[in-house]
């Protein structure tokens, strides 16, 4: 099992993850050449510019990949919670005093005091329950939050809303600001990651203290990535489904294929390289909220809607520190190796094993 990590200090600056290619056991990064790849874990420097509004900066960037087969020490791995324990355990909060949104808070006696509390936010189509296998571990030492974006989980899902990628990252901040009350490391997966990038650009750093990426998503749709020369031939296509989905008899007899079990459990099974991940539990922690009233319209709204910022660009404004993590499957925004879009799920012992150890140093405690 495989992921690759960047991270960088304040003020920070991550290499685009789209410019990292593995290939053949060899890759550029910016025209610098990678080492062979090996079973042994391995680091390099890399340096590159970064050009201001003054001057130009060097800053020095990170990047391990680690190849394990096993879970890592006790320290990182993986305690399941069960669903039913965390739903029973979820809060609402009104968000705008209209909107109920399902959260989650978690801690335990051995919570250090003087770290920074943790919020988790999920991806597309996913919900709090697909953090089980990171909520306990993390929970040992900080205080965790969950948050089912509005759209998704247990969380409204509004008729006639339109979904926008900064509306996440507003209730992210609004969150932020009314439940946590204290500044916060954002963990997201996907969307989750794109959504905690715009809401830490928009940010100062007495809400947003420190950002994790997991599989970071360059858009909310793909027609996000404008740049990819096979998706500008695409393009026509992807425009000719949003009008399609926007046929409501049309949208709702694919949305029903799309939800029912086998296909759902075939999608997950394409996008996580940890088959055994893919169970029953995962099936329906995706299922079950794609039934509620509104979820129709949330998937429509989603994939029909504007893509929002690109993350690249607003990488640069950002100036606390950064962890990405990368599990370099991925068919969506895919390296190479055996880790998935999803890797916190996927391989959860190998996010540990590299997210713990930056939080512990990063924010020293």
């Amino acid at each position: 099992m495989s992921v690759w990590m960047v991270r960088a200090r304040a003020p920070s600056f991550i290499i685009p993850i789209t410019t990292l290619r593995i290939g053949n056991g060899n890759g550029d990064v910016k025209g610098l050449r990678l080492p062979l790849l090996s079973n042994k874990s391995w680091q390099f420097q890399l340096q590159f510019q970064q050009r201001n509004k003054e001057k130009k900066k060097r800053q020095n960037v990170t990047i391990s990949y680690t190849n394990s087969s096993s879970g890592g020490d006790s320290a990182s791995a993986a305690l399941e919670l069960e669903v039913n324990e965390i739903r029973e355990s979820c809060k609402m909060w009104k968000w705008k005093g209209q909107y109920s949104i399902n959260y989650l808070v978690s801690s335990t006696p051995n919570s250090h005091p003087n770290s920074p509390p943790l919020l988790l936010v999920h991806g597309f189509g996913a919900s709090i329950p697909h953090w089980r296998r990171n909520i306990g571990t993390l929970a040992k030492s900080y205080t965790v939050y969950a948050i089912d974006l509005l759209g998704f989980g247990a969380s409204d899902k509004p008729a006639g809303y339109s979904y926008t990628m900064e509306g996440w990252a507003q209730l992210i901040l609004d969150f932020l600001d009314e439940v946590v009350k204290k500044p916060t490391v954002l963990i997201g997966n996907s969307v989750g990651s794109l959504a905690c990038v715009i809401a830490a650009s928009e940010s100062s750093q007495t809400l947003v203290r420190g950002l994790v990426l997991l599989n970071c998503a360059g858009g909310m749709n793909n027609k996000a990535i404008v740049d990819d020369w096979r998706i500008k031939l695409l393009l026509p296509l992807l425009w000719f489904i949003d009008f399609l989905l926007k046929q409501r008899p049309i949208a709702s007899a694919i949305f029903e294929r799309v939800k029912q079990r086998e296909t759902l459990r075939n999608i997950l099974l394409s996008i996580y390289a940890n088959k055994e991940s893919v169970d029953e539990t995962l099936v329906e922690i995706i299922r079950e909220p794609a039934n509620e009233e509104g979820a129709l319209d949330a998937f429509v709204s989603i994939v029909t809607g504007p893509p929002g910022p690109n993350p690249v660009q607003l990488m640069p404004s950002i100036s606390i520190p950064v962890l990405v993590l990368w599990g370099d499957e991925d068919p969506f925004t895919p390296l190479d190796g055996p880790v998935g879009h999803c890797p916190h799920d996927d391989s959860p012992e190998l996010v540990h094993e590299k997210l713990l150890p930056w939080l512990a140093e990063t924010f020293n405690f």
